[in-house]
């Protein structure tokens, strides 16, 4: 009886076909220099990412749930319930900019930072940190910290750490928006080729 069962089993799973395996998801959680802001979000970097992984056959997904305007507060606030959601096997988190540029804590934005990071290994995911940089006229001292947070929060927490997301831009203006501070659609693919050394490892 038990064989015949397994026998039905198999010839209903081979008719129908068999489950499919969901693929494990690449979480971008950023602010608006991930979120495609002033851009088509089909020319951001993330949506860049999903085609190049795609192309590339490695069968993940990518899910893109960068807030403009986002600080690590409110991604600390967030993040739970998106990976509850998502299920994430990997998370990129970009956020912090936001934090620099209304001059919030540093020691404030480490622990949301932590808190993060934390979340994310809880859940099972890898997690790649991006830093960022802030403009000379935030006082030397204020900028020099906030940039060393990131390295300080990615050595406790021993994750990959990509010093600075928009180190491949440099001070080329016309890799920028009017504003100065969000990168143009052609931008992307080099943010993309900045990004993808430091990610691949984690797949």
């Amino acid at each position: 009886m038990v064989v015949m069962l397994k026998r039905v089993l198999l010839l209903v799973l081979l008719v129908v076909g068999w489950p499919a395996l969901a693929a494990p998801v690449v979480l971008v959680f950023g602010d608006s220099l991930s979120a495609g802001y002033g851009i088509s979000i089909e020319d951001s970097w993330p949506a860049l990412l999903a085609k190049r992984l795609e192309d590339n056959r490695l069968g993940y997904t990518v899910s893109n749930a960068s807030i403009s305007g986002e600080t690590t507060a409110g991604g600390k606030a967030r993040l739970p319930e998106v990976l509850q959601r998502v299920r994430p096997a990997v998370v990129i988190i970009e956020l912090g900019a936001n934090d620099g540029l209304r001059g919030l804590p540093v020691a404030q934005m480490r622990q949301n930072l932590l808190v993060m990071i934390t979340a994310a290994r809880a859940s099972k995911a890898k997690v790649l940190l991006t830093g960022m940089k802030l403009p000379p006229n935030y006082g030397p001292i204020y900028a020099r910290q906030f940039e060393e947070s990131f390295k300080t929060v990615a050595s406790a927490e021993k994750v990959a750490l990509l010093p600075f997301l928009l180190e491949p831009l440099g001070e080329n203006l016309r890799d920028f928006q009017a504003d100065s501070l969000h990168p143009t659609a052609e931008a992307q693919e080099k943010i993309l080729d900045h990004v993808w050394p430091m990610l691949k490892p984690l797949l």
